[in-house]
């Protein structure tokens, strides 16, 4: 499109200036034969990596031999030559009048490069962000030979595109771990984030991250139950899709709809998928402990007498007191016993909440499984 040829034309004519730059930082061996242009072949269409013998300032042409020593002299505008990968980094930055550059740690020690030759090319060298790697979920560094990591198709199979962005968007200069666990969390994250923004004042809002997501509009969200909620009741109603979780979600919300609460509709689809692919195969339940069995059929008898509705409140309230009358120090045990005894995991969200969208006889049923060992089989 001719877009870069007026950059073009300045590094033909302050190419002395950009290969010392360049000089310094390569190999005596790589200095004999490098040349920030590389020509492409007028007959092969390959891109050359082969010494200049000369770079006309004046008429803004290269003058080179080819692989089998045929000279050629071509121009460097109208797309017969590329610049170097180093080099190319500052001359779009000139070209493009590019005011912010944020990139990964690897690139952070040719910084200087960059800029020096923006600078050169007449161009103002932009405010550098640099962000750390992602690691695997043994913090090991992701690699592509390894297949240690996690596409970005891979995220949006199992969550919307919003919580790839929150996710990306939380501590750049940190290294972070990026695995398929960390996907509920930021699901979860995104829209606490969400619910917030209307209540923060201006400061607040604009160190939101939605506020960045969303160009300063973020919408409403309308997940009335949590993505991670959704994966507990995916693991134990059966559903094949978003259409077998709905039965529970309105008893538990019922003025939500799919047509009303598409962000939620859609998570439920996410939700399904997930447990199916990511945590059936790995999932344990067990046996209860005896101390867990007595709480758990103290709390089955609570349940059975239960007249205080789907209250997500009273209810957490009710399996805290079970726990706390049957001694479970610190009692974070005791809902981890719940989780793995009931739910084959060893963390989730409030267990209230769950009873309250899962429905109370239901979960009675799923505590006589788990006492009986049911789970455990089907596991």
């Amino acid at each position: 499109s001719g877009q870069f040829d007026d950059t073009l034309r300045l590094a033909a004519e302050r190419y002395d200036a950009i290969m010392k730059i360049m000089m310094a930082s390569l190999r005596e061996e790589r200095q004999q034969t490098y040349s920030c242009f590389l020509p492409i072949h007028p007959e092969t269409g390959r891109v050359l990596y082969v010494p200049m013998k000369n770079v006309d300032a004046k008429n803004h042409t290269i003058t080179f031999d080819d692989e089998h020593g045929r000279e050629w002299t071509l121009p460097v505008t109208g797309g017969h030559v590329k610049l170097q990968w180093k080099p190319d980094f500052g001359a779009r930055w000139t070209a493009l009048g590019v005011d912010f550059e944020m990139y990964g740690k690897d690139h952070s020690t040719n910084t200087p490069i960059y800029d020096g030759i923006c600078e050169v090319l007449g161009g103002r060298k932009p405010n550098h962000m640099t962000y750390e790697l992602f690691l695997d979920d043994q913090g090991q560094k992701i690699s592509k030979s390894k297949g240690n990591g996690l596409t970005i198709d891979e995220w949006l199979t199992y969550a919307a595109t919003e919580s790839l962005s929150y996710f990306m968007y939380q501590k750049p200069k940190t290294a972070k771990r990026m695995h398929f666990d960390v996907i509920p969390r930021a699901v979860d994250e995104y829209h606490q984030q969400l619910r917030a923004y209307p209540t923060q004042d201006i400061d607040a809002q604009a160190n939101n991250p939605v506020w960045h997501i969303h160009n300063g509009n973020p919408p409403a969200s309308k997940m009335v139950v949590p993505f991670s909620m959704l994966l507990n009741l995916a693991s134990v109603a059966g559903a094949k899709d978003a259409k077998g979780l709905w039965g529970f979600i309105k008893r538990y919300a019922p003025e939500a709809s799919p047509e009303a609460n598409p962000d939620l509709d859609a998570a439920a689809g996410f939700a399904v998928r997930y447990y199916t692919d990511k945590i059936v195969p790995t999932r344990t339940s067990r046996l209860p402990t005896e101390q867990e069995r007595a709480a758990m059929e103290d709390l089955r008898a609570r349940l059975a007498a239960w007249d205080g509705g789907l209250d997500d409140e009273a209810l957490q309230s009710m399996v805290f007191a079970v726990g706390k009358d049957h001694g479970f120090e610190p009692l974070r045990d005791w809902f981890k016993a719940l989780y793995e005894v009931l739910l084959g995991a060893s963390e989730g969200p409030r267990f209230g909440g769950f009873i309250a969208l899962y429905g109370v006889t239901e979960t009675i049923a799923l505590i006589d499984k788990g006492l009986a060992g049911d789970l455990v089989a089907k596991a």
